[in-house]
């Protein structure tokens, strides 16, 4: 599993057009993703503050969606209207969450080059105090 909050800060008058391309990227993502358990975009209580919450079956699943076309057409119109983006790997707690917990992977050993570079570059993130939870 693979498990990310996004959060994402807007550029000023750009809100309308980010929740458009969102939007979209929603629809498609559920449409064409079977391993998406959870793809949610939300407002946050500041302004222009939103938060995506993202969770896949596993690493591979994340770096698919991350690589899809439909993704790929999305990044730069993205990267237009957004003024700040951090990605938080989060972790879910046992009982509470009918989600698993992170699990790490590498890219396959047949990976193409962007499948490779993007794992490289959005490698899971893994707490060392999650692991004595679990």
């Amino acid at each position: 599993m693979t498990t990310i909050l996004a959060h994402i800060t807007v550029k000023a008058g750009c809100e309308a057009e980010f929740e458009a391309i969102a939007s979209k990227l929603y629809a498609e993502s559920h449409e064409l993703e079977p391993d998406i358990r959870r793809y949610e975009y939300w407002r946050g209580a500041d302004e222009r503050t939103y938060y995506t919450l993202l969770s896949f079956d596993d690493q591979q699943a994340f770096i698919t969606h991350q690589t899809s076309d439909h993704h790929e057409i999305a990044s730069p119109q993205i990267g237009t209207v957004v003024e700040a983006i951090k990605l938080e790997w989060v972790d879910p707690m046992t009982n509470a969450s009918p989600l698993a917990p992170t699990n790490a992977q590498d890219a396959p050993a047949d990976a193409d080059e962007l499948t490779t570079l993007y794992t490289e570059r959005f490698a899971a993130q893994v707490a060392d105090w999650w692991l004595s939870l679990r």
